[in-house]
């Protein structure tokens, strides 16, 4: 799946129908809890890297959720995957370019609504979105629901992970 734009991104999203899906706990100590979200970004990123398909996320896109690109760039190879489960499309791209470190994560709710999370895998969430197509909005996240939710996605795609090992 290559992903070309924000209106082909959103029409492939948005045309999809979603559900629910449960979330794996984290600790409750905040030092152990950064611990275990460094560890399992570390992971996923390298799942990607190793088993992800080829890809890219486009310019306008990069610049949407804020991944520094150069003027010339038309857009960032990545390396990605995407399951549709219980209804939720979710997609992972990780860069393919060693000087980058993005790891994005998009989820498309049943509702149509697009999440995205953008974090790194050396620091962890550094924002989160919604977008409303419907509205034709894209608002940044409350910071806990951002970090509540980021941390349902980290835990989905290390449950991923273990079903593929």
């Amino acid at each position: 799946m290559r992903l070309a734009g924000t209106a082909l991104l959103f029409a492939t999203l948005v045309a999809t129908p979603a559900g629910e899906a449960g979330a794996m706990p984290r600790p409750s100590d905040p030092l152990q809890s950064a611990s275990f979200e460094a560890a399992s970004l570390r992971s996923i990123a390298a799942w990607l890297k190793d088993s992800g398909r080829d890809g890219y996320l486009s310019a306008e896109v990069a610049d949407t959720v804020g991944i520094p690109r150069a003027r010339n760039e038309d857009y960032l190879d990545a390396k990605q995957r995407g399951y549709r489960n219980d209804g939720i499309l979710r997609i992972a791209q990780v860069s393919a370019d060693a000087r980058r470190d993005f790891l994005l994560f998009m989820v498309q709710r049943p509702e149509g609504e697009v999440y995205f999370y953008l974090s790194s895998v050396r620091d962890g969430l550094k924002r989160a979105f919604v977008s409303i197509p419907g509205r034709k909005m894209v608002v940044p996240m409350d910071a806990a629901e951002a970090q509540s939710r980021f941390d349902e996605e980290v835990a989905y795609w290390q449950e991923r992970i273990a079903v593929r090992n």
